[in-house]
């Protein structure tokens, strides 16, 4: 890990495309809050089998012509190589330099899995295709992905999709800093030299993390658990003690050397610019 303990981290800040005219215009002023920050880049989201893809691309076209690098999440399930080629094609007429390879999760419904089986398909894909045009970041899971056989066969998943050609990584989030150190001594000694940022959520909405949390296999430890349940309907109760915790895990990151920190903001801005604040960022 890199030595920034004392100085400002680079930051990263995830969003998801809207599917109202109203969501798209409430983002434009979030994005214009959290600019402040000078996040050094900002991803955009999208759904199963790429649901929400030219909400995705509108999105992130927006965030380059505000003048900061946007980076589209882009999943290969279902995809035909011929597909793939005409949307990195399309990327790079958008002035795109960064995506976020996935493997993504089947539309119900789907029959097969297309011409890409995993993450590390793609990603081996767009090298073979583009060269080093591309930042590619992949996905990390310090807490093992919900549907791996073991943590083994995860970070073995990991490895390879690094080795296909990943510029860096982000984790999903997680609250329990030393599942984070870790997967991350786990990496290293499997021989992965490339950043891995921490993924980091901050808690605004207690019922919306827990089925959030359910649903991607992030742990919630018990004592938030218990806390934020304590706190019943109290919004203010629960964002203060949100804060608390997500802040001290940032300054837990940040004294341990991370290379940045990546946050999952769910299109909004105060939580995130406070615990920035907190930070002296």
């Amino acid at each position: 890990m890199n030595d920034n303990t004392a100085g400002r981290l680079p930051i990263s800040i995830e969003f998801f495309p809207p599917k109202t005219p109203e969501g798209v215009e409430k983002l434009r002023g979030v994005r214009q809050q959290l600019y402040v920050l000078k996040p050094e880049f900002c991803s955009v989201t999208y759904g199963a089998g790429g649901s929400t893809q030219s909400g995705t691309l509108a999105t992130v076209r927006e965030i380059i012509a505000e003048g900061v690098a946007g980076a589209p999440h882009f999943s290969c399930i279902g995809a035909s190589r011929d597909s793939i080629r005409e949307q990195l094609a399309g990327f790079r007429t958008a002035g795109i330099r960064r995506i976020v390879a996935l493997r993504g999760d089947l539309p119900s419904g789907y029959g097969g899995f297309g011409e890409f089986r995993y993450a590390s398909d793609l990603v081996a894909f767009i090298r073979a295709e583009t060269g080093d045009h591309f930042h590619i970041e992949v996905a990390a899971y310090p807490e093992v992905h919900p549907q791996a056989r073991s943590p083994e066969a995860d970070l073995k998943a990991f490895v390879t999709k690094v080795r296909a050609g990943a510029s860096s990584a982000i984790t999903q989030y997680f609250f329990n800093s030393d599942a984070f150190f870790r997967f991350v001594d786990d990496a290293r000694k499997a021989g992965v030299e490339v950043p891995i940022v921490p993924g980091i959520m901050p808690i605004t909405n207690s019922s919306q993390l827990i089925r959030f949390s359910e649903a991607c296999g992030a742990e919630i430890p018990r004592w938030i658990r218990l806390r934020l349940e304590s706190f019943g309907d109290d919004k203010a109760s629960i964002q203060a003690f949100g804060l608390d915790v997500v802040s001290q895990l940032c300054e837990k990151l940040r004294a341990a050397g991370v290379p940045g920190i990546h946050f999952y903001a769910m299109n909004q801005a105060t939580a995130t610019i406070e615990i920035c604040k907190r930070l002296g960022w």
